[in-house]
């Protein structure tokens, strides 16, 4: 591992120039991203090549706790007499940059006073950091989400070493970090594709498919991605809903591929919901945790995604959920297909949709006709 870590240090160090400080008009909200992989995985020499390529888009880098005497590291003095200290850092192509040694919001809260100067925001997390935990951030500090919205979660996978990450045993059943950043991602860029043949490339596809079966995958080398591809995800907001719509009408049920079984479950229902019992599902499903698999073991969602009818709304309901938060958000769709079919699929463990399905129909559709 030592050499990989070697190839993410050795990244050249972004050009600085001096930072404008006067505080600009205010614009509209700003998408933040998040990113994240284990250490190695190639984050750091992703977040480089946005820092250093000119690429004509004005984005704001938050670096978490840059590893010891990384090139970047060397430029940017974060720490002064052992408190923390921020600068943010304008570079050459446009982008800002600063490190932090938190979960980055007091970063963001500094960053919203250049508003004008940059139109996205990509949150680095730690290589064990869960970026469920950090999302689920964004939605429970009102204040700031009157500035940013979540656009979506990418994690970065070591084509080498990445399935040995994801098949990790961890003491007394707990999930392992690998998992749990495939599981709550929204795009996973499986990075170092020239360093593993064909068959190990699929066999590890075949993994982050059947622990998340909504999860886009790009492949690249050296972390050079299409931008286009990471950013404007739309993975939170209603903007999704079309697309969300799509993605759940393909989207297939993924058997437990791995030892530690995170799996995609997916269940369609045709009817009208009521929105005071679905509440009630979902809160008794992520907050009381007292729907049981048959091995009466409680079922863990880590991600929660959903298109419904609710009654008395002709609009598309989306649902996302990330762990114990989640929200309910009216979509500009209109519900084309009679009789509409809500869509849900749940990513977590000891997942048994028999189950999850009998309990949805039984106590959240008010007509009680199933597909």
């Amino acid at each position: 591992m030592d050499g990989i870590m070697v190839e993410e240090e050795e990244d050249d160090c972004p050009e600085l120039v001096p930072i404008d400080t006067q505080p600009s008009c205010p614009a509209e909200q700003i998408p933040v991203t998040i990113i994240t992989g284990y250490l190695g995985a190639g984050k750091t020499t992703l977040l480089n090549y946005i820092l250093t390529e000119q690429h004509s888009k004005r984005i704001a880098v938050i670096l978490n706790e840059f590893g010891e005497g990384s090139a970047l590291e060397k430029s940017l003095a974060v720490s002064q007499a052992g408190e923390l200290y921020e600068e943010w850092l304008e570079l050459r192509n446009g982008c800002l940059c600063c490190s932090v040694k938190d979960n980055g919001l007091k970063a963001i809260e500094n960053l919203m006073e250049k508003k004008g100067k940059f139109d996205y925001i990509l949150l680095e997390t730690t290589g064990l950091a869960d970026p469920g935990a950090v999302a689920s951030m964004f939605w429970v500090d009102a204040e700031l989400g009157s500035d940013i919205y979540l656009d979506g979660i990418v994690t970065v996978i070591d084509a080498k070493y990445g399935l040995q990450q994801l098949t990790e045993k961890k003491a007394d059943g707990l999930i392992n970090e690998a998992a749990r950043q495939v599981a709550v991602a929204d795009l996973t860029i499986i990075n170092k594709t020239d360093l593993v043949n064909e068959e190990e490339l699929k066999h590890l596809k075949d993994s982050v498919r059947s622990i998340n079966g909504l999860v886009k995958i790009l492949e690249t080398q050296r972390s050079r991605v299409d931008l286009s591809e990471v950013l404007d995800l739309h993975s939170f907001d209603s903007k999704d809903g079309a697309n969300l719509a799509e993605k759940l009408e393909l989207v297939k049920p993924t058997a437990p591929h791995l030892d530690k079984s995170i799996l995609t479950v997916t269940f369609e229902v045709i009817g009208e919901l009521s929105e005071d019992a679905l509440n009630a599902f979902i809160q008794d499903l992520l907050w009381e945790k007292v729907i049981c698999n048959k091995e009466g073991r409680p079922m863990t969602v880590i991600r929660l995604k959903g298109m419904v009818s609710l009654a008395g709304k002709t609009h598309q309901v989306m649902l996302q959920g990330v762990h114990e938060l989640y929200e309910l958000n009216e979509t500009p769709q209109f519900w084309e297909e009679s009789p509409q079919i809500n869509r849900l699929v749940f990513i977590g463990k000891n997942l048994d949709k028999d189950i999850l399905q009998q309990r949805f129909v039984s106590t959240v559709v008010l007509s009680k006709r199933q597909s």
